[in-house]
């Protein structure tokens, strides 16, 4: 097949929502749909059901959440998907937002009760910067749910979208039937099966079938004429220009641990979202079809299999074709390196893929060799715009208690660190070799410690530190008296990163003003000049 044609069949996208509104139990069901999995595993009912696919890390099987991003790749219906689940939590807000940089569709899903939540808009605004196409699949009308009109309201004022609802709920709660299908205008049916763990038989009608009328109950079809009514009158109409330029969302109603209205929505997206699309870089805009092999690296995880000590680097291929031992040019070391072990992704399951084509996520084996936001190409002097970074919120020194296990602790730290699990500092003056770690919540550091005795046997002890804001200094500022002679607020520190550059640690937002108004002539940034910067309600600048 042509490349065009491959190109053409790909659709890679992520979930986004706010913790607990059924994000991983949909991807679940996509691919319970998608007939990748035969046997769903919902996060809520792990105990009775298998684990998710999604969710394989040890530490998400027993706390039922997502921690890490995780990359799921199956052939449905003609259409080559590449789907990335991603943790719902602030605390792994990182994670999520590079995520975010590889895909090129979002399902954003809403839990019918709650409605749009603080995480889920600020996943949104980031999506809406980007100009990703928006899919919304609002979740869990198995339960009383917020009248669904009123949802489509909140979604237009809150989101400032045209909203197009594709299909409508047959009721809510204990009531619930199944959802109407606006584009077919069909009703479907749904069965409940045991623990959704497999697909729902559907019985298809016309609306205006005396069966439907038997299966709703008296209030129930009277409010779906009326509201079916108004939604033909003043609703949006589907604008698949629209919906490709990310000002209008398609809404579908369901529940996916019931798996109602999962394959409509699996279905329309195939059917609407884009197949890859451009990527700036520092040589321009680089299409799919450009013929030079080109991707970026976006993600790095340690121990997949815990039987070898080794990292996958997730590639996010966006150019030309990835053959497996090609030479390409990594931009960050200027060396030429050969990709000889490449990998197909399924949750933690892998198996060798000899070519790949944009759109695609594949994994690349590497001991230290790759870094988030790398980028690998056949043509020299090609780099993607960088990753998205954050200024951490929380500081802690990381204590080693055991000096039998030393090593085991400095090579977890170092893989964890290398994944970007948290940030590492230094303490500038520091008599102690202690690192210090930086994280934007402190349940990144619940999971490095787990993560550090689980996967290398290195115990741990948090020390947490006072610190809630972070600048980063100039480089020419450096030897202002200020910075030289250490005349920070009672408390403040400065410290060094990774890459040895120079940044100062606050108490508070008081005593960074105070700073700042005394020293002019220090500037201070709030990550160094030459990254990316994310503002805390989401938007880069």
């Amino acid at each position: 097949m042509s490349m065009e044609h491959e190109i053409a069949r790909r659709r890679t996208f992520a979930i986004i929502s706010h913790p607990d509104a059924g994000k991983t139990t949909l991807t679940e069901k996509f691919l319970l749909y998608g007939g990748a999995v035969q046997l769903a595993g919902s996060v809520t009912a792990r105990k009775a059901q298998s684990a998710t696919t999604s969710d394989w890390m040890e530490l998400e099987k027993q706390r039922g959440i997502s921690v890490s991003s995780t990359v799921l790749q199956f052939e449905y219906r003609g259409f080559c998907i590449n789907l990335l689940d991603t943790p719902g939590h602030r605390d792994f807000s990182e994670d999520t937002y590079r995520v975010l940089m590889a895909v090129d569709a979002v399902v954003m899903v809403i839990d019918a009760a709650k409605g749009i939540e603080s995480q889920t808009l600020k996943l949104f605004e980031m999506c809406r910067l980007r100009g990703i196409p928006i899919f919304t699949f609002v979740n869990k009308f198995d339960r009383p749910a917020r009248d669904p009109l009123a949802i489509i309201d909140e979604l237009e004022q809150t989101l400032q979208l045209h909203v197009c609802a594709m299909n409508w709920p047959l009721g809510d709660g204990a009531e619930f039937r199944g959802v109407y299908d606006r584009q077919r205008r069909q009703a479907h049916f749904f069965e409940r099966t045991p623990g959704g763990a497999y697909r729902s038989p559907v019985a298809v009608h016309d609306v205006s079938d005396p069966q439907v009328r038997e299966r709703l109950s008296q209030t129930t079809y009277a409010a779906l004429l009326e509201q079916l009514e108004m939604l033909d009158a003043a609703g949006e109409r589907l604008d698949p220009a629209l919906v490709a330029s990310g000002d209008m969302t398609p809404v579908f109603f369901g529940s996916a641990i019931n798996n109602f209205g999962v394959h409509l929505l699996l279905d329309a997206f195939l059917d609407f979202a884009p197949p890859p699309r451009p990527r700036r870089s520092s040589k321009g805009l680089i299409a799919p079809r450009h013929p030079a092999f080109s991707g970026f690296i976006f993600k790095i995880q340690s121990n997949m299999d815990p039987k070898h000590r080794d990292q996958i680097a997730f590639l996010r291929v966006c150019s030309g074709v990835f053959t497996r031992d090609m030479k390409v040019f990594h931009p960050r070391t200027g060396k030429s390196l050969r990709l000889a072990s490449s990998q197909r992704v399924f949750g933690r399951d892998r198996e060798t893929v000899d070519t790949a084509y944009p759109g695609d996520v594949i994994g690349l084996v590497g001991h230290g060799v790759f870094g988030i936001g790398d980028t690998l190409s056949e043509e020299e002097g090609l780099a993607f715009d960088p990753l998205p970074q954050f200024p951490p919120e929380c500081f802690a020194l990381l204590h080693n208690p055991a000096s039998s296990a030393y090593k085991r602790f400095r090579t977890g730290l170092e893989h964890l660190l290398q994944e970007g699990a948290v940030q590492a500092f230094s303490l500038t003056d520091s008599l102690q070799n202690i690192p210090l770690l930086g994280a934007v919540g402190v349940l990144q550091f619940d999971v490095l410690q787990y993560r550090l005795e689980s996967e290398y046997g290195a115990a741990s002890r948090l020390e947490p530190m006072p610190w809630r804001v972070i600048r980063w200094v100039h480089p020419d500022d450096i030897g202002q008296a200020a910075i030289r002679d250490r005349k920070l607020p009672t408390g403040c520190r400065l410290a060094t990163d990774a890459a040895g550059r120079t940044a100062a640690l606050f108490n508070t937002d008081w005593e960074l003003r105070y700073f700042t108004e005394k020293n002019p002539a220090v500037r201070l940034t709030r990550l160094p000049s030459v990254l990316q910067r994310v503002d805390n309600d989401g938007d880069v600048a």
